[in-house]
């Protein structure tokens, strides 16, 4: 078992690399004018497919539907997305990719890709694979509660 003072201090851990690694994600995407919660949005939208249901991605970013709702108002203003009636659902609304979105999105992955290699450069592989072995272990926990 381990101790009260060890634990916690693994999930200041967990939630401060988080947000450090993020942040520095945020720097680099900010000159392609793209705020963390937009580029958080597109790479969401890019993975889940076209035309996903505004309720879904709400989810998958972990907002509510209001805050998604302005988000996404302008997302749209500015040209990275497009809201369409859902076929089945006339009261729910889908999601879609313009362009714009899909031309930056390389560009997205390519500069997270590039914060990736100088973050994990010089750990070894298996202390990589263990530690995402680890963070799996715990997320599984923590989704089954």
């Amino acid at each position: 078992m381990l101790s009260m003072a060890r634990t916690d201090s693994i999930g200041i851990l967990l939630g401060e690399t988080a947000r450090a690694w993020r942040c520095q994600l945020d720097k680099r995407l900010r000159p392609l004018g793209l705020s963390q919660a937009k580029w958080l949005a597109l790479l969401h939208l890019n993975v889940g497919g076209d035309g996903m249901l505004q309720k879904d991605l709400a989810a998958r970013l972990g907002v509510e539907g209001p805050t998604l709702v302005g988000l996404l108002d302008r997302m749209s203003r500015d040209g990275w997305i497009e809201r369409r009636p859902c076929g089945e659902d006339r009261r729910s609304k889908t999601v879609h990719l313009t362009r714009k979105a899909h031309d930056v999105i390389s560009e997205i992955d390519a500069t997270a890709d590039h914060l990736r290699t100088e973050l994990l450069g010089g750990i070894p592989e298996r202390d990589l694979a263990r530690a995402a072995d680890v963070l799996r272990q715990i997320k599984e926990k923590a989704d089954s509660l």
